[in-house]
């Protein structure tokens, strides 16, 4: 057992060496201080909508925009991988979000980052309608929990009685699981997701590509019969010919014998793939656009995203898998809020941080105060959460102007108004 936990760790170990010597000797570039807004699909869905969000953001003083162009599977680009976002039905088929938010963002001086919602694919209580959704061509990527496993195995994926049962579970579970999941165990799913992000990257002059959901709705992901079949094939070489066949013969009324006989090795295997996604989302967007920066909204305790999530952000951002970390702080509490970045920051060491404030639970005040604290402790900048519910109808109609006044003041237009 240590040999084979030894030889786990030694892959990772190699993984991380493999990734920091191909390392691209230039480094992207960001402004001095990023101070970005997240902005949901829901306001990149006319060209009004794009100028009003380009123009409010320069006029505040924002500098970087993390534009959502992929929300639950689709498009708000020009995609022939994904169908196209049905919140843009009533436009003209020529109109293309991303090209619009960058043409109109680069020459108001402002960066743009395409926000991909990586493994997160689809919404539970209402099913994509475009049959060609990766749900209905590829059932058999979608994550499936622990709890429900054993009834899914029984089921062909290709019937909608498996996406139903998902959908089903999901639903009763919305409060902690946002939707469904396509899993980084397989290796036919991790290379679709590297297709979709390097199409971005390729076609499109973006300055970065930001990451969210690049991890396990939780540690009880994924236990479909597709990815524990990844983890046997690779873990039973390694066993004695008598163990190999009492796991076999267990698997066939069991399917949980392999993960439960090796449960530190299961969820090594599962951190690892996810690792490794990552680790070649880096080298296709590099290679498409050198000067590209590759961020990830991330859970802000490092060690909490490490054994619930299966997200190892600290090896990411260590290792050069990412330029910058973006934890989502989105308590209430200043001096939380404090804890958690000022953590972050000291795992990053010399990386960057840009602190995710979530702004639409605060009023502009706390705003203003976790925008000071952040540069108090020395971070690369910070991202707001979003710029559509700060000007939406439940906030002040000033709040980005307050935000402006307080926290930028003379600072504001050195570098919104600059040439990029």
């Amino acid at each position: 057992m240590r040999l084979r936990r030894a030889a786990m760790a030694l892959a990772v170990c190699c993984l991380v060496w493999a990734v920091a010597r191909e390392r691209p000797v230039m480094s992207a570039e960001a402004p001095a201080e990023v101070r970005a807004l997240w902005v949901l699909r829901t306001s990149l869905t006319t060209p009004a909508a794009i100028a009003a969000l380009v123009r409010t953001a320069r006029q505040r003083g924002f500098n970087t925009l993390l534009v959502q162009v992929r929300g639950r599977g689709d498009a708000y680009y020009d995609s022939a991988l994904e169908p196209r976002a049905t919140d843009l039905i009533r436009q003209p088929s020529n109109f293309d979000p991303l090209a619009t938010v960058i043409r109109e963002a680069h020459d108001g001086g402002l960066r743009v980052h395409a926000w991909i919602n990586l493994n997160f694919v689809s919404s539970a209580a209402e099913l994509p309608p475009s049959r060609d959704h990766l749900v209905y061509r590829h059932p058999e990527w979608l994550m499936v929990p622990r709890e429900i496993a054993q009834d899914v195995a029984k089921l062909d994926a290709t019937s909608p009685a498996y996406i139903g049962k998902l959908a089903r579970w999901t639903r009763g579970q919305s409060e902690t699981i946002e939707g469904l999941y396509a899993s980084p165990l397989q290796p036919d799913a991790a290379k679709y997701a590297e297709t979709v992000v390097a199409d971005i990257a390729t076609r499109y002059e973006v300055d970065g590509i930001h990451l969210d959901y690049a991890r396990y709705p939780n540690d009880q992901f994924d236990y479909s019969r597709y990815a524990i079949a990844e983890f046997r094939a690779e873990i039973r070489p390694q066993l004695a010919a008598p163990l190999r066949a009492a796991l076999d013969r267990q698997q066939e009324i069991d399917l949980f014998a392999y993960p439960d006989r090796f449960p530190a090795e299961w969820t090594t295997f599962r951190r690892a793939r996810m690792s490794a996604l990552m680790m070649r989302l880096r080298t296709r967007v590099k290679t498409a656009r050198p000067g590209t920066m590759m961020t990830v909204a991330a859970t802000p305790d490092a060690q909490e995203a490490f054994d619930h999530r299966l997200q190892d952000w600290r090896t990411w951002i260590e290792s050069g898998f990412v330029d910058a970390i973006c934890p989502m702080a989105y308590t209430q509490e200043p001096g939380r809020f404090a804890e958690q970045i000022a953590a972050a920051r000291d795992i990053a060491g010399g990386h960057a941080i840009w602190a995710g404030i979530g702004a639409y639970r605060l009023t502009p005040a706390e705003t203003v105060d976790n925008i000071w604290t952040t540069r108090r402790l020395g971070t690369g900048g910070f991202v707001l959460f979003s710029y559509d519910s700060l000007t939406g109808p439940t906030q002040p109609s000033d709040y980005l102007a307050t935000v402006s006044r307080s926290a930028f003041g003379a600072m504001r237009s050195t570098e919104s108004g600059s040439s990029r």
